[in-house]
């Protein structure tokens, strides 16, 4: 073994990460946003679609294949729509909840419908924040300009059991978002910065209301 492969995997430089997977995670959520827009009721409703496709778009202008260029203008661009498609889930969680404690909705096809889209948008937005945060954003990573990392995958501290040139992808940042938003906590990937600990606390408490509330509300309904 080199002494480059003795180094831990956020001290080395890795292959670039292709935006395919991102990509898709984004096309998930607009479509989403189109089939359900008028029950996510989200004013006007081209609103949604129309910033996520700008997301897509400056991922694609960005990198068309592999995350190796960087560009502090989109990546701020790209984080400031994330940060307002997030924005704008929270408040449709808000205004559910309004809504249930009023007693104002007894619709439960269409809480089903809300809850589930939610929920699911909530994973996806959380995956891109992960993935977009950790040690700098995917083009950082592999250029190993972080010198401590922001989660722990268990890849990087059981060497064994990962090949040497692994690195962890956005596929790995949506299992991290999934788990989180299922067991409300940390599960095989351990956060170790306080902002990453501040953002899956956000991300279980939204889980938590969602699945608590509107879900079981519905059920309610139904039954």
């Amino acid at each position: 073994m080199n002494s480059e492969n003795r180094l831990p995997v956020w001290l080395r430089e890795t292959e670039a990460e292709g935006r395919w997977t991102a990509a898709a995670a984004v096309i998930a959520v607009i479509a989403i946003h189109v089939v359900l827009r008028t029950m996510l009721d989200v004013s006007p409703l081209w609103l949604m679609p129309a910033l996520e496709s700008a997301l897509l778009v400056g991922l694609i202008i960005a990198n068309p294949v592999n995350f190796t260029r960087e560009s502090r203008f989109l990546r701020a661009a790209s984080l400031t729509l994330i940060g307002v498609i997030s924005a704008a889930n929270a408040w449709i969680i808000v205004r559910e909840v309004a809504r249930l404690v009023g007693g104002h909705e007894h619709d439960a096809a269409r809480l089903l419908a809300t809850g589930a889209g939610v929920w699911i948008i909530n994973v996806l937005l959380f995956a891109l924040w992960y993935w977009e945060l950790d040690r700098g954003g995917p083009v950082a990573r592999s250029k190993a300009r972080c010198p401590y990392p922001d989660f722990l995958f268990p890849q990087m501290s059981e060497r064994e059991v990962a090949p040497p040139d692994w690195r962890p992808t956005f596929t790995d940042y949506l299992y991290l978002a999934f788990t989180n938003a299922t067991a409300f906590s940390p599960t095989d990937v351990m956060p170790l910065s306080r902002w990453a600990k501040m953002v899956m606390l956000v991300q279980s408490a939204t889980s938590l209301v969602v699945v608590a509330l509107v879900i079981a509300r519905a059920i309610n309904v139904l039954t």
